[in-house]
Parts: structure tokens; C-alpha cells; sequence
């Protein structure tokens, strides 16, 4: 039995085992797919990691993973269908029956994009419709592309965007993006990416691809000629293995404070599955940290 499951395999997931190891306990990390080190890979670049500017997702993540790799940590490849208690041990369940068991458990399974909900994107996902501008921006070299939202990832993803598309149509509902201003005034400063305000998309058109995206705005619909329609307009917490185990919100995310502690004794919330302000990859470590810290003091009676 182990003293501590881990389930995600991302900055918050692995920040725990980091410290984990450090305070002697015997864990393992769960992860959905082999060498994950979550959505964190899919990021182009990262500028706001202390000592680490500008290196990408993908590198940053492996860093985190080697770290927790050189200091002992096991990692378990695996995906979890079942989560419970019995009595005061956690049983985690996986695809293929097996069954592991520990005294604490660190919930760190982040969250998945969420769909724009129109007509059309489901029948053109794989064929236009992406949710992942570092995945499948290549296939769009040279063409014209929208990208939907106003937060940080629909910035970043329309500036990524802009430098092998002809053009990039950011739309957006609101007359204001939420995105940082330094992403703001670099999008501004790109030519070939056009701002669209006050404008919803209703339907993604096509034939064997996508070729438009209709728009509407004050009541009246045009419909845009594009190749690729990026969605990023949020995301939703994978929490539904914890549904009836402890506390959530409205929106489906962990009721956790700052030291990670669920309604549920021996349950920790970390990373983007938790109730907090701001969810970036340095708060998804801070989380880990706290999380492992909080589960040693629990595990130990302290």
C-alpha cells in the first residue's frame, strides 16, 4: 500500500511527488498517457516561469518530470475509472481492474477545453475545428484561420498562429479582452491578426473541411471564409470521478483552500481542478507543493 496516490501527471501532480519524495513517502503518479506531463505540453511558450523564460511546454514539463524522476518517483501508466474510501484507505481503480490502495490521495487530473456548442463543430472537429493551436496550426500554413475567445490561450494561440497563417481572425463577444495586456499589445502590433468584437460564432460551415465560420453581431450574420477555427474559450474540470466524494462548485472544481484540503479527509484538490483565482502553471506547482505538504502532515498525524 502506498502512503500517497498521485492521479495527473502535469506541474501540479508532479510538484507533489517532488515533494513527496522529499518527505519520504511512498507514492506514485498516475498518468493517463505514457510520459504525460499534461496540458502544459501543448503550450508554444512560456514567459512567466520564474528562471525558465521562454523556453516551451513541452521542455518544461519534461524538466518537472525528470526532477521528480532523479529524486524516485514511480509512475504508474494507467487510466482511473474509480475513486473511494474504505474506512481510512483510498482505493484508486484503473482500466485494466487493477486496484491500488493508499492512505492519501492528491487529485490533480486539471481540466479539458470546452466546446463553443455551435452547429457544426462536432461534424468538422479533425477536419478545421481545433482546440489545440501548437497541435494542428501547421495544417494551416498560409490560410486563413479564426481563433475564439479573449483570455489568455485565445491570445497566445492567435499570436502563434499569426506566424505561419495569412491571417488570423480573433473573435471575441466582448468589446474587452481578459487576456494580460502584454498579450493584447503584441497581438495588436501583428498585422495579419484582425480583431472582431462584439461578435459570437453560430455555425461552422464546410464541405469535406471547413471553409466558413458564421458570425453574428448586433442581430445580423455574415459568414467569414476560413480554413481553421480554433476554439479557446476555456475549460472544464475533469472532476466527475470525485462527484459525491467531496465538495465541488457549481462549475464542477474542487472546494479546496490553500493548503489543498478537500471535504474528504485524506483528499487533496491541486492545479486547475481547484477552486482559485488564477490558474497558471506556477500556482499548478505552488498547489503541488502544498497539496504533498498537507497530505505528509495528515498521513503522519501531525
Amino acid at each position: 500500500m502506498f502512503d500517497l496516490i498521485i492521479l495527473g501527471s502535469g506541474p501540479a501532480g508532479v510538484t507533489a511527488a517532488i515533494y513527496a519524495s522529499r518527505a519520504g513517502l511512498y507514492h506514485t503518479v498516475i498518468e493517463k498517457e505514457y510520459m504525460g506531463t499534461g496540458q502544459i505540453a501543448f503550450t508554444e511558450r512560456v514567459d512567466n516561469y520564474p528562471g525558465l523564460y521562454g523556453t516551451d511546454g513541452f521542455s518544461l514539463g519534461e524538466k518537472f518530470r525528470e526532477h521528480a524522476g532523479a529524486l524516485g518517483t514511480e509512475f504508474t501508466e494507467g487510466e482511473v475509472i474509480g475513486l473511494e474510501k474504505s474506512g481510512d484507505i483510498w482505493k484508486v481503480t484503473l482500466s485494466d481492474e487493477t486496484v491500488l490502495e493508499s492512505k492519501a490521495v492528491i487529485y490533480a487530473a486539471g481540466a479539458s477545453p470546452k466546446t463553443l456548442g455551435i452547429k457544426g463543430e462536432a461534424e468538422f472537429t479533425g477536419r478545421g475545428v481545433s482546440y489545440c493551436a501548437l497541435c494542428d496550426g501547421a495544417f494551416f500554413e498560409g490560410k486563413a484561420v479564426a481563433v475564439i475567445g479573449g483570455g489568455d490561450t485565445a491570445l497566445s494561440d492567435a499570436l502563434y498562429l499569426s506566424g505561419m497563417a495569412e491571417k488570423v481572425c480573433l473573435i471575441h463577444r466582448r468589446d474587452t479582452f481578459r487576456a494580460s495586456p502584454s498579450l493584447v499589445k503584441q497581438a495588436s502590433a501583428k498585422e495579419n491578426i484582425i480583431f472582431i468584437m462584439k461578435t459570437v460564432p453560430v455555425e461552422i460551415t464546410g464541405a469535406a473541411n471547413v471553409t466558413g465560420i458564421i458570425l453574428e453581431h448586433d442581430g445580423l450574420k455574415e459568414t467569414l471564409s476560413v480554413s481553421g477555427v480554433f476554439a479557446a474559450v476555456g475549460s472544464i474540470p475533469n472532476t466527475s470521478l470525485l462527484t459525491g466524494l467531496c465538495d465541488l462548485d457549481d462549475r464542477g472544481y474542487v472546494i479546496a483552500g490553500e493548503d489543498c484540503l478537500t471535504s474528504a479527509a485524506g483528499l487533496y484538490a491541486a492545479g486547475d481542478v481547484r477552486t482559485k483565482k488564477v490558474r497558471q502553471v506556477i500556482t499548478a506547482a505552488s498547489d503541488g507543493a502544498c497539496a504533498a505538504t498537507a497530505a505528509y502532515e495528515y498521513i503522519n498525524g501531525i
